[in-house]
């Protein structure tokens, strides 16, 4: 293949990530890239196991005179989040993303990069493929559906991994380590929709857009709209202008703040409604943050459809929406300026007989976690809807006491000359349920400086990268 990604160091993990960026691997369509991860390590005949989920462990054998040293973990995710611009053409499930050069950065055309977490996968490669010459032994486990509920770390066999110390790739910040994350949780509350037929009136549609986004747990905090609450706030400024909805939708993941939101509404007063929204947009537009400095609110006439929601159910939807809680709920009361507890109403979708708003809950406290869930089913209760929860997950704890981040801050230090900045995060990690299946498990988390992950903006630092090549070198040789 052409690669776009030349005279830049560490070749091999660039050329890598290049390949694997031309094989579609979002959640839950990872068995194309598992093959090609079982392919490389046949080829260079490595130990390797590929269960049926398609997480894929492989070993390399130490160096020689490195027999009996301790063997080292590495660990990354090999799906990506699917999300792309309103204008952009782009099938996930088929399409190659495209890569292009921005100065230092890469980025995907109109789409996420999928650096979260395929830098994690290239780096391993790389190791795997020899990049470092001297080294102990080194197991890399390349694990599926982390970001829609780390199905695959939760499935793996950790009885194969020999490894007591770990390096899990997953972080976007060279400059810091993470040894601390959430837990997590997420709910879908479901409404029932009961329809009427479409008699009179015209059909609107309103289109809410152009927000930055951004990952729901590390950028919950910055200040950024989601666009689902804010159509809450459309919908509840004309709920005195009769109306019922047709449909409502916005979002993509639970785990990314939603930048775009559409509904559809039927309306005998189109001229009323459209002259109570073209006001709150300005009104929204002054208010936000400089990052969603391209929104937009428009509404428009469309096609008239056969049925609509019902007045009752019209109502139920757009008032829970209106009131429903988002965003950071509690600041941490140990670590100042740290996230402690939030909610991210990621995704509403219309199907044809239910409406469903989900939710992603963040918290290292199981307490709060079990607070958000029991406030949701209470709202469903309320208005006759019902809740589903899955894809729970613990938090990792910060260890007092951690070996290999003692030796990754030493050779970051060797390597950069700088002292690495130690955190937790308000986002979840599989170090988490990676510490639970081996309580002695000592790990650290880190990766090159990624930017924007989860939307379209997303960047890779191309230089960070290489400083986290040497470091691994570093530590390993």
């Amino acid at each position: 293949m052409k690669y776009i990604i030349e005279g830049r160091k560490p070749e091999q993990i660039f050329r890598f990530f290049e390949e694997i960026s031309a094989i579609p691997h979002g959640s839950g369509n990872e068995k194309e890239i598992a093959d090609y991860l079982e392919k490389f390590a046949k080829e260079r005949g490595l130990f390797f196991i590929h269960d049926e989920i398609h997480n894929i462990f492989i070993r390399k054998p130490a160096t020689n005179g490195r027999e009996n040293e301790p063997p080292l973990l590495f660990q990354a995710h090999t799906d990506m989040v699917c999300e792309k611009n309103a204008d952009t053409i782009h099938d996930f499930m088929t399409d190659p993303l495209e890569l292009y050069l921005d100065g230092k950065y890469l980025r995907a055309r109109g789409t996420t990069l999928g650096a979260d977490d395929g830098i994690g996968v290239t780096i391993m490669l790389a190791l795997l493929d020899g990049a470092v010459e001297s080294h102990p032994e080194i197991e890399c486990l390349f694990t599926v559906s982390e970001e829609t509920g780390m199905d695959g770390v939760n499935g793996f066999d950790f009885s194969v991994v020999k490894s007591r110390k770990m390096i899990n790739l997953d972080s976007e910040s060279i400059d810091h380590a993470v040894a601390g994350c959430a837990g997590g949780v997420r709910n879908n509350l479901i409404i029932d929709i009961k329809k009427e037929p479409v008699t009179a009136g015209a059909a609107l549609k309103i289109v809410l857009g152009g927000l930055a986004g951004g990952h729901s747990g590390e950028n919950i905090a910055d200040g950024r709209a989601n666009a689902n609450k804010l159509m809450g706030r459309v919908l509840l400024a004309i709920s005195n202008i009769d109306h019922r909805l047709v449909s409502l939708n916005g979002g993509g993941k639970s785990n990314a703040i939603p930048r775009e939101a559409t509904a559809v509404i039927i309306t005998e007063k189109p001229d009323e409604v459209s002259c109570c929204i073209k006001k709150l947009a300005a009104d929204i537009a002054f208010e936000l943050s400089s990052d969603d400095k391209s929104f937009f609110l428009t509404c428009e006439k469309t096609e008239i459809p056969n049925e609509s929601f019902d007045k009752a159910t019209t109502e139920v939807a757009v008032r829970l929406l209106g009131v429903v809680d988002n965003g950071v709920f509690e600041m941490s009361k140990k670590t100042e300026g740290f996230v402690e507890f939030s909610r991210n109403l990621g995704v509403i979708t219309t199907d044809e007989d239910k409406l469903t708003y989900t939710f992603f809950a963040r918290s290292g406290i199981e307490a709060q976690l079990d607070s958000s869930n029991k406030e949701l089913e209470a709202l469903a209760k309320l208005c006759g809807a019902t809740v589903e929860c899955s894809e729970r997950y613990g938090g990792w704890a910060f260890a007092p006491s951690s070996p290999i981040r003692d030796d990754y801050m030493a050779a970051y230090k060797k390597v950069t000359g700088k002292d690495l900045v130690v955190i937790q995060i308000h986002a979840g990690l599989e170090c988490g349920i990676i510490k639970a299946k081996i309580p002695d498990m000592d790990i650290i988390s880190v990766g090159p400086n990624a930017f924007g992950i989860h939307s379209p903006d997303e960047a890779l630092d191309l230089d960070s990268v290489e400083v986290l090549a040497s470091v691994i070198e570093e530590i390993l040789s």
